[in-house]
């Protein structure tokens, strides 16, 4: 299982809109992610930014993701979801969200 922690940018006029679509999040989005060996799956809300903490459970992430981001459901999902988001600007090339570092970790 790995651990990962990522950072995004919410838009102070979308926030509300935001967190009324993930208090009833689609089941086809939710079954997407379970299928795509992703548990523990937690947003949380710090102002103008969302954390998010995941664990992967599978053994071809990249593989994975592709498989999601190829989902039809899970793609229009996005398309509510993205223009509300304002991603940092240090994220990595390709990257939404930013993964960030785990510094510290105790079971």
């Amino acid at each position: 299982m790995k651990r990962f922690g990522q950072v995004i940018g919410l838009r102070p006029e979308d926030a509300a809109e935001y967190i009324r679509l993930h208090a009833d999040v689609w089941p086809g989005v939710l079954k997407k992610i379970e299928e795509c060996n992703i548990r523990n799956y937690s947003i949380f809300r710090y102002g103008d930014l969302l954390f998010a903490y995941m664990e992967y459970h599978g053994d071809d992430f990249d593989a994975d993701m592709a498989a999601m981001a190829a989902d039809e459901t899970t793609q229009k999902w996005w398309a509510l979801c993205m223009p509300m988001q304002k991603p940092v600007e240090d994220r990595a090339e390709g990257e939404w969200w930013k993964t960030i570092e785990e510094v510290f970790h105790c079971d």
